[in-house]
């Protein structure tokens, strides 16, 4: 489900029917405050939120900025954003490191708001950073509690400290304290203690959250809540931070519900900035918050930065130039198709960076539909080739075909429309490295392009002076050969004279129109 889903098609919805008009008037401004309102509502925004967001919003739309803007209808979505960026807490806000010793984390919170998944993928976060963390197993109260973060401890690759068995046995403030010391012995910079929670807020609860936040001193205690329980965040919200005080927020389930009101309500109502966002059930859906970019994300305007930054740590930029300068000597085979795929696949889910782009609402069902499991077939396919097959693919004939279906569980079918995507796409990325300009079809003539039909060509040549000797001396001219311009590169590699050939553009037309 999209990230804010309905919040997002309601507040595009408004704004569409903003465009066009020159001038706003106060009818018009209160009419789109007035959808805007019904919008967070819906989306299960604090009632004082929204009366205090929506104020802000329309005093801002009454004044000079809009009346005077050229374009009125994007002034309004940009107040808007601006807003909404207040609401999400205004700047970003990393997590304060202890100046000496091991930095404690405490997290607190509900059963149920994911506190122990979240544990393993803030330490999974952390240990990219750069850190040694270690997870603590102090709720002993839930039952399971403990062998659930040591298995996730495991699938995160961190340490984890379990003196207790946990059900019900055990004192988690003497865990805590003990954790001190067992992370000062073993050298370890973060210490994250999983804290036990209750079905809902009560008296002890509380007095055992704040035990242990007495007993190891946090740097930073982290209140995790679940964005899916709507208005009740903020009753919860404020109970925590009477009860224990938190530092900071992280929000959990934030892909499991496209309503997400907690997000847009905690931060402004307790004063505290949210920290994390978990956004899926892989270790990896885990990410800084950044209001800017959310508030984007929200108004459909795309999250490149974040993009970016996971293309930047997941992608090696070595290997990307090999893979470059294979496209243009010709020399790409399935062994770097399959290595380049598993690098994407180790950004995070294809739907999630999909949905970062502006304008991903218009691709709402695309995405919905999208079926990941195809890059999953794709390897298999790959990866029951031999050696020799991935690096000279003309060598599968139809017999090693059936063999390669056989198995990687797929059909004969499948394995050539791999083999046939493959060829068309190694064609198409020789061209762009050759530093020639793809002639997409609907698009008509590229400016600068190298081909064109060559009726422009021949329009373009011919001297038009009246001095009979000076337009033979230029036609001469122009009728010698010259050297190929040095076209830019996708890849910073030196382009090929000539551009793409005939039998290349007629394959990329091909493959585009499929």
């Amino acid at each position: 489900m999209a990230l804010f889903g309905n919040l997002t098609d309601r507040l595009a919805d408004t704004f569409k029917n903003l465009r066009g008009k020159g001038k706003l008037s106060p009818a018009d401004i209160d009419g789109t405050v007035r959808e805007i309102r019904r919008a967070l509502l819906d989306a299960d925004v604090a009632l004082e939120v929204v009366k205090e967001f929506t104020g802000r919003v329309r005093d801002r739309a009454l004044g000079d900025e809009v009346s005077k803007s050229l374009n009125p209808a994007q002034q309004v979505v940009q107040i808007v954003n601006d807003e909404l960026v207040t609401i999400l807490g205004g700047e970003t806000r990393r997590i304060q490191f202890a100046k000496s010793g091991p930095t404690v984390i405490m997290l607190a919170g509900l059963q149920g708001a994911g506190k122990t998944t979240l544990a393993g993928k803030l330490a999974k976060w952390l240990k990219s950073e750069g850190h040694t963390p270690m997870l603590v197993a102090a709720d002993l109260q839930r039952p399971n509690a403990v062998t659930q973060l040591q298995v996730v401890g495991e699938q995160a690759g961190v340490a984890v400290y379990a003196p207790e068995p946990g059900n019900g046995k055990g004192d988690p403030v003497r865990v805590a304290k003990d954790a001190l010391k067992e992370a000062n012995r073993k050298q370890y910079d973060v210490v994250i203690v999983d804290t036990a929670g209750r079905l809902g807020v009560d008296a002890e609860l509380m007095k055992q959250a704040a035990n242990i936040r007495k007993a190891v001193d946090p740097d930073e205690v982290l209140f995790v809540i679940d964005a899916m329980i709507g208005q009740d965040a903020v009753t919860t919200a404020r109970a925590f931070q009477d009860g224990v005080d938190f530092t900071g927020v992280v929000l959990s389930k934030l892909d499991g519900d496209a309503r997400g009101g907690a997000a847009l309500s905690v931060a402004s109502v307790t004063g505290r900035p949210i920290l994390f966002a978990s956004t899926g059930e892989s270790l990896d859906d885990f990410e800084p918050f950044h209001p800017d970019r959310m508030a984007s994300r929200i108004l459909d305007l795309g999250d490149i930065l974040t993009l970016i930054e996971q293309a930047q740590k997941n992608f090696d930029e070595e290997e990307s130039r090999k893979v470059a300068e294979k496209f243009a000597t010709d020399t790409f085979t399935l062994e770097d198709f399959l290595a380049q795929m598993q690098q994407l696949k180790n950004m995070g889910s294809i739907k999630s960076m999909l949905g970062m782009l502006p304008g991903a609402k218009g691709m709402r069902d695309q995405l919905e539909n999208f079926d990941e499991s195809e890059i999953t077939r794709t390897e298999a396919i790959i990866q029951s080739m031999t050696l020799q097959e991935r690096r000279v693919p003309k060598l599968l004939n139809g017999s090693r075909r059936v063999r390669i279906a056989r198995g990687s569980g797929t059909t004969v079918t499948e394995v050539n429309a791999l083999v046939n995507r493959f060829e068309q796409a190694a064609k198409m990325m020789k061209t762009v490295a050759r530093g020639g300009t793809p002639q997409i079809p609907g698009m008509g003539p590229i400016p600068g392009q190298k081909f064109g039909g060559a009726k422009q060509q021949q329009k373009k040549k011919g001297s038009k002076s009246g001095n009979p000797a000076k337009r033979a001396a230029e036609n001469a001219a122009l009728a010698a050969p010259k050297p190929a311009a040095a076209a830019g590169s996708g890849f910073g590699l030196g382009s090929t004279p000539g551009g793409p050939s005939e039998e290349e553009l007629a394959s990329l037309q091909k493959f585009l129109g499929r």
